[in-house]
């Protein structure tokens, strides 16, 4: 009896020792599936910039991708219409300007605005001295298809002038007459004969001296009709003709 006890007292120490061995290694297989799960994961949502690595002689380098928009500064392109070709006895893509002394005040400015373009202005200059002239420029072939007139400021004109003069300038890619602006009594009247010309006229077109002159008193000198030589009221009428000219 003794030996069957001492033999059933360490049978069941044996067993004691596998319970203990199972549990223990079940326990380390636990430990093991957790671990492989437990890593770290990222948010399908996240909003950061897509991230790039590349892998050189066992470095990483992280390169972020992003994404910038730009908007043009360029300034568009100013255009203008194209003038018809001019009737012969002029020359085609020269600009030619006939003045009085009023147009010696904003020669150089307009010179500046217009490059290449003739000036003739002369003191004191009447309506029928700068149509002979212009009859003289066509003749020898120096007579722009694009004309400028700023004449009649100082005396009266008629509509007769008006046509004679167009009679040479009849033809021309382009005239602009400049109206006036001077303190003597045919001011107004002169005004309406050139505007009525130009009605009668394609091609023909009144640079509004007058109107942007009224409104600017202070660009003239004690005579009101002078401006400072190159001053602003100069380059004002300059920009004025020069626009003209182009646009119409």
């Amino acid at each position: 009896m003794i030996l069957m006890a001492q033999h059933s007292a360490r049978g069941s120490r044996i067993w004691l020792v596998v319970v203990i061995v199972v549990v223990l290694v079940g326990a380390g297989a636990a430990a093991v599936v957790l671990s492989h799960h437990s890593g770290p994961h990222k948010s399908a949502g996240s909003a950061n910039p897509p991230v790039h690595s590349t892998h050189h002689g066992g470095h990483s380098t992280t390169t972020t991708t992003t994404t910038t928009t730009t908007t043009s500064s360029v300034p568009p392109t100013t255009t203008t219409s194209t003038l018809p070709p001019p009737a012969a006895g002029f020359v085609t893509g020269h600009v030619t300007a006939v003045g009085d002394s009023v147009m010696l005040d904003y020669q150089t400015p307009l010179q500046s605005d217009i490059p290449g373009i003739d000036v003739e202005a002369a003191v004191s200059r009447q309506w029928g001295a700068g149509e002979q002239l212009l009859a003289q420029l066509k003749a020898e072939g120096q007579l722009g298809a694009e004309v400028i007139v700023a004449l009649s400021t100082n005396g009266p004109i008629s509509a007769t002038d008006f046509d004679d003069m167009m009679s040479t300038l009849q033809g021309a890619s382009r005239v602009v007459f400049v109206n006036i602006h001077v303190d003597r009594p045919w001011q107004d009247p002169n005004n309406a004969v050139l505007a009525q010309g130009a009605a009668r006229y394609p091609r023909v077109v009144i640079a509004d001296w007058a109107s942007l002159a009224a409104a600017n008193p202070q660009w003239f000198g004690a005579d009101g009709t002078h401006l400072a030589i190159d001053g602003p009221g100069a380059d004002a009428l300059a920009s004025l003709i020069t626009t003209t000219l182009m646009q119409g």
